[in-house]
């Protein structure tokens, strides 16, 4: 069987595989990368922002197409995968508009004589990309990169070669030059030879601990620069003076979407003892409200996992912490279906000995927490080896910034969870990785600030 393989975890239908490219192939792709560079290297960035505004309006041509294509590859909800696109063609728009002026040089205020700095391009940047998000972990790597003059080639993840392999259509569609993103099916050790050649500069990764640690150190080991989106373990904060109203509001999707496979969503929440029972009841009524079926589908709610591996996993998990003593407070009926549907659970007891204590429950998994006030709260918060995400609700804004500060982690949300758009920085600390994307700090993550001094006559 094909590494690369198209499966449908719905109806459990192989779609199409793909077999990964021979050495010649993949020497092609980083010549032809390597030319582009060297070719932007004496053009504006000014000069591709026109085209990146073309790739905005061919995703929206190509809006249904794409967000079929996920759906079916990794089983979102359409309406989640339409939402998709849309942020990507934003994203794109985002830097067609601010990325030039973003890349002007920076004045540094010195006695030495007038200096500044430029922001120049270092080369291809290798994308090693996961499967949760198809399109927009490509896009948010791929758009300020583009600005800057920093080519891509694209390793997706195994189970959605299709969202690849359209993406790269996509962006040649709307006029981007051959070369700009390639995308390649590459194999372990093809991937660790093209991390090797000296034409690659850069590596940026979004996905697990152990896939990060083993590129780091592949990566490190070439004197390659990397940014690394590992995963979350976010802590969503109820003070006692959380807004009921957009508790429930926000409790809907903490767990629920892309069926709870996302790095950034809220996987413990840790009430105060005042708030504890009405978190517990609205995730209840969250959850029991859920309709599973086919994700084509606009009325289905719960989707399934991306993979049996992925709901057999999760299932361990679980099973592993109710062992060690967590309780169970509610989990989803029996679901009829041969798809790969994981029924949402919530979580309470799990203690510090307890392995779901520190772990990432990437799932519809709410693990609920008691504490007796917010210090407690941040404590709880802050004994993590993660730092990705976080989440506060409470109705005083300058008290929830306050202890958004104290928060250990690289995004806080006061009142709302998961967020993504161009102007926003993403990325965490910890085992959560390094670096950050989108942005002007996501643009400057393979930037070259080359220091320029006119120094006086004396």
């Amino acid at each position: 069987m094909a590494k690369y393989q198209s499966m449908n975890p719905y109806t459990n239908e192989v779609l199409a595989t793909f077999s990964s490219p021979t050495a010649g192939q993949v020497e092609d792709a980083i010549s032809l990368a390597h030319a582009l560079y060297q070719k932007w290297r004496h053009e504006a960035p000014s000069s591709r922002a026109k085209t990146l505004h073309e790739i905005a309006n061919n995703l929206y041509k190509k809006q249904k197409l794409m967000a079929e294509i996920m759906t079916q590859e990794m089983g979102k909800l359409i309406t989640e995968a339409n939402h998709e696109v849309e942020l990507c063609a934003k994203i794109c728009d985002y830097y067609a508009e601010h990325g030039a002026e973003m890349l002007t040089p920076e004045p540094i205020n010195s006695n030495l004589g007038q200096a500044y700095y430029l922001k120049q391009a270092t080369g291809v940047v290798l994308a090693c990309e996961p499967w949760n998000f198809p399109l927009y972990q490509v896009i948010r790597v791929f758009a300020p990169n583009f600005v800057v003059g920093n080519p891509i080639i694209l390793k997706h993840a195994h189970n959605v070669p299709q969202s690849a392999a359209l993406i790269e259509k996509i962006i040649k569609q709307a006029g981007a030059p051959e070369g700009s993103l390639i995308n390649l099916y590459l194999n372990y050790d093809q991937l660790n030879k093209v991390m090797a050649d000296s034409r690659i500069q850069g590596v940026a990764l979004t996905g697990s601990e152990r896939g990060g640690a083993a590129v780091a150190e592949n990566a490190g080991k070439n004197f390659k620069k990397t940014t690394m989106e590992l995963g979350g373990n976010d802590a969503f904060i109820v003070l006692e003076d959380a807004d009921s109203k957009i508790l429930k509001q926000l409790l809907y999707s903490a767990r629920t979407y892309n069926a709870g496979q996302v790095c950034t969503s809220s996987k413990r929440i840790i009430a105060v003892k005042s708030k504890y029972k009405e978190v517990l009841a609205q995730l209840k009524d969250t959850f029991s409200s859920l309709c599973a079926g086919d994700p084509l589908d606009s009325k289905t709610t719960l989707a399934p996992m991306n993979s049996y591996i992925a709901k057999e996993k999760l299932t361990s998990q679980v099973e592993e912490a109710v062992a060690n003593g967590a309780k169970i407070f509610y989990q989803y009926p029996e679901i009829n279906s041969t798809g790969a549907f994981f029924r949402p659970i919530i979580l309470t007891n799990v203690t510090k000995n307890n392995p779901a204590y520190d772990q990432e429950f990437f799932g519809p998994v709410a693990i609920v927490y008691e504490v007796n006030d917010e210090d407690e709260a941040i404590a709880l918060a802050n004994d993590s080896s993660y730092g990705l995400g976080s989440s506060i609700i409470s109705k005083n804004t300058d008290h929830a910034r306050s202890v958004a500060a104290q928060i250990e982690t690289g995004m806080t949300v006061i009142n709302g969870t998961w967020i993504s758009s161009g102007e926003l920085p993403f990325g965490g600390i910890k085992k959560s990785g390094y670096g950050r994307e989108l942005s002007n700090l996501g643009l400057l993550a393979f930037v070259n600030e080359h220091l320029v001094i006119d120094m006086p006559a004396k």
